[in-house]
Parts: C-alpha cells; sequence; structure tokens
C-alpha cells in the first residue's frame, strides 16, 4: 500500500472482541493502522486496548468521558485522523459483523478511484447471516426509503463498513454532522453524494455478532426517517459540479 491508512473501531463493552478483531485486521492489511475509540467501556475495554497498542505500535487507543453515541465516537475518529497524514480512512465495528478479510477489497477500490467506498449488504442481491427477518425487513425497507425521498443511488445507505479519501472528510463540516446510528451513516454518506464526491459500494457478507451484545436502541429506525427528512429539505437535489459521481 502507498497510501497510509486508518481503520476506526468505535467501543463500548466490547471487551470480548478487541484483542480478536484487532489481530484479525492486521493480519488482512498489515500497513494499516487502528483507532479504538472508547467511550468509557464499564467492562474494561479501553483498559485492555491500552494494553493492546502498548505491545502494538499500529495501534492507538482515544477514550471518551462517556457514551455519546457511533456518530460522536466517529466524528472524533475523524478528527484525529485528520490531525494526522492518513490518506484514507475507514469505519468498522468490533464485533465481526464487518469481516475483516473484506478490508483490502474497500482500500483497493478507493486506491483506484473511489472517494468513498460503502460495503453493501444488498448490492447485487442480500448477503446477511444471522438476523431475525423483522430487523432485514427493516434495514432493506430503510434502505429503499432513503432512495426515494432523497435520490440518493447507494443500494445500503445505512451501512457502517466504509472507506473515505481524507478529502471527503475535509469537504465535510464534521461539527454539523449530529445524527447517530443509522441517520449518522446516511448523513454523512449523503453529504459526500451532495458534494459530488465519486461513491462506489463493494459487496460485503454481513454476519451478526460473534460475541458480546448489540448496542442498537429502539428508537433507532424514527431518528433515521426524521433525518432522511431533513435531509430532503436541506439539500434538495442540488448537488455539486464536481466530476464523477456514485457508481
Amino acid at each position: 500500500m502507498t497510501e497510509k491508512a486508518l481503520i476506526i473501531i468505535p467501543t463500548y463493552d466490547e471487551r470480548e472482541n478487541v484483542a480478536a478483531i484487532s489481530e484479525a485486521i492486521l493480519r488482512q492489511v498489515p500497513e494499516a493502522h487502528i483507532l479504538f475509540v472508547d467511550d468509557n467501556s464499564p467492562d474494561g475495554t479501553g483498559a485492555l486496548e491500552d494494553e493492546i497498542a502498548a505491545r502494538e505500535p499500529r495501534v492507538s487507543v482515544m477514550h471518551r468521558a462517556g457514551k455519546e453515541g457511533l456518530g460522536r465516537a466517529y466524528i472524533a475518529g475523524f478528527k484525529w485522523a485528520l490531525a494526522r497524514d492518513y490518506t484514507l480512512i475507514c469505519e468498522m465495528d468490533c464485533d465481526f459483523s464487518h469481516d475483516p478479510a473484506a478490508l483490502p477489497s474497500l482500500l483497493q477500490t478507493a486506491y483506484a478511484g473511489a472517494d468513498l467506498v460503502l460495503g453493501s449488504r444488498y448490492i447485487g442481491g442480500v448477503r446477511v447471516m444471522n438476523w431475525p427477518m423483522s430487523r432485514l425487513l427493516l434495514s432493506t425497507g430503510a434502505a429503499k426509503y432513503v432512495k426515494v425521498i432523497t435520490g440518493m443511488p447507494v443500494y445500503d445507505p445505512t451501512g457502517g463498513f466504509k472507506c473515505f479519501r481524507r478529502a471527503v472528510l475535509q469537504a465535510i463540516d464534521l461539527d454539523r454532522i449530529t445524527s447517530s446510528g443509522y441517520s449518522f451513516q446516511i448523513e454523512m454518506t449523503h453529504t459526500a453524494w451532495m458534494k459530488g464526491f465519486k461513491i462506489q459500494e463493494v459487496p460485503i457478507v454481513f454476519e451478526d455478532r460473534r460475541a458480546g451484545y448489540s448496542k442498537m436502541r429502539a428508537n433507532i429506525a424514527s431518528e433515521a426517517v426524521m433525518m432522511v427528512l431533513r435531509l430532503w429539505g436541506r439539500c434538495g437535489f442540488r448537488r455539486s459540479p464536481r466530476a464523477g459521481g456514485p457508481a
């Protein structure tokens, strides 16, 4: 790899996963670095991450005072990356629902010219394992809703396995991104699309977490619905003339 890549992983009560996920990532992309963003996990996740970082120079840890949501954790991680010389900044879950073996595909797609690469569960079919039908229908329905309301030609706008080029994050006013959960993922992708950046989806297999517990809140779907309506009302369909668009 010729460009410096950072994998940002928010954590809250992920003690069972952090060692295994860091080992798996560095095995797949040994030149990459990892930033754990821990929201003061009561199970000692942050302390374990410090132990990992002490013996592995490619791992760093950011400790935050408390749980503020996925979106705030990623924004903090993005700012940390932009203060350093990373050119590719990835988002990834800690629980192995995002397979580290897919990281090379995301990074190579960015190397080839995409500004934002989305690991897509739904492009070319559905590749989700171990979800109940109710959750799958909610997720696929949300994806269709986003596409209809915003016009954004993305199959999986709520997914959280992504790779941003540095220029994309620099072009976005991160302090104006206030959402979290599904709505955070939608807002970030929509903002990049509205600015005319080239978005490309690559197929991934999504598997429900192997260990620990889900942090999904009951009101997360309603938050996403309202965010999409705000995006439509705020931006309409006026896109930047920047060359390139979603593949």
